[in-house]
């Protein structure tokens, strides 16, 4: 394989092994001779081996949600250009799945695992363990012993917020919840930050939710238009689309009582349902394929520079995207 490729057997085994450290180039030319003589090489033998591999493992918690498949596809795509692989599980908001994942993989010798956890954190049982594997964390709150990158919600949540001041609306609510998620309570105090600079101008009550489907929503909503309305809020910030969606699903059809022009409504996460509602939502766009690349950075960086590895907490900025809901 070395001869038909032109190179040297120390940069074959290289490219199976440790192909990041070989040129796009090199690797092309030992991938064509790899491919021309059929070899398959066994991933797990060489891995037990040698204590290397090219596979990473990426656990998310919940694949029917767009904003998850985002960061699976940045992941795929900056672990491609390192000469590595994606693994994907779905654990489906499971604790038990999510830490029988996280056991298999550090089992088989994945090269490094991406979690997104759960969001509530109060019985993370793989904290309590001592991982062989390195794990990056994405969008959770921060840990000091691990590597992390997440949105800054408290900025999406200040700009929900002030795009609705800025459009005049004066009695805002924030929905959401529980504020035991770390999201939603970020996002909450964003909305109050942006309420306080206009010192008395804007009025923010608060709605806590159960949690953040539509039919909580809707719930929300109809409390809004059970509300008489010279007492009447003009605006929602919704913690979630999925949230939004309810509130306006709630409203839809109600006599006197329209989205947007008596009340404005601001989701988050640009969620699929977001754009495809009745009403299409505005929503906080989560930059979801930036966090997938730089979780994959911050791994590749954690495998190479062991000694020295300081770890960090990247945020990403979200960005607001406006559409007929406000």
């Amino acid at each position: 394989m070395a001869r038909l490729a032109g190179v040297s057997p120390g940069t074959v085994s290289h490219v199976l092994n440790h192909p990041h450290r070989v040129t796009p180039h090199t690797r092309a030319r030992v991938q064509a001779a790899i491919d021309e003589l059929g070899f398959a090489p066994d991933r797990r033998a060489r891995a037990l081996a040698g204590g290397a591999s090219t596979l990473i493992g990426f656990i998310v918690v919940d694949l029917t949600n767009s904003y998850f498949v985002d960061m699976a596809r940045g992941a795929q795509e900056a672990a491609q250009d390192a000469g590595m692989t994606v693994l994907l599980a779905d654990s489906a908001m499971s604790a038990d799945r999510e830490l029988t994942y996280l056991q298999l993989l550090d089992e088989e010798r994945f090269a490094g695992i991406l979690l997104v956890p759960r969001p509530t954190i109060a019985d993370d049982v793989w904290r309590s363990r001592s991982w062989t594997r390195d794990i990056v964390l994405l969008n959770a709150q921060p840990v000091g012993d691990r590597c992390g990158v997440a949105p800054d919600d408290e900025l999406g949540g200040y700009k929900a917020t002030r795009h609705l001041i800025e459009r005049g609306r004066r009695d805002l609510v924030f929905a959401g919840g529980p504020f035991t998620l770390h999201p939603v309570a970020a996002r909450h105090r964003g909305a109050q930050r942006a309420v306080a600079e206009t010192n008395g101008g804007v009025r923010l009550s608060t709605v806590a939710t159960e949690g953040l489907r539509p039919r909580h929503g809707r719930e929300v909503g109809d409390r809004l238009a059970q509300t008489r309305p010279a007492d009447r809020p003009d605006g929602v910030v919704a913690a979630a689309d999925l949230l939004g969606l309810g509130v306006v699903q709630a409203l839809a059809g109600r006599p006197g009582l329209s989205v947007p022009d008596d009340l404005s409504v601001v989701g988050y996460d640009n969620n699929q349902a977001s754009w495809e509602s009745p009403v299409p939502l505005t929503t906080v766009a989560q930059p979801g394929h930036e966090i997938g690349r730089t979780a994959v950075r911050l791994l590749l960086e954690e495998m190479r520079e062991r000694a020295s590895h300081q770890h960090q907490q990247v945020l990403l900025e979200p960005s607001l995207v406006v559409r007929s809901s406000s």
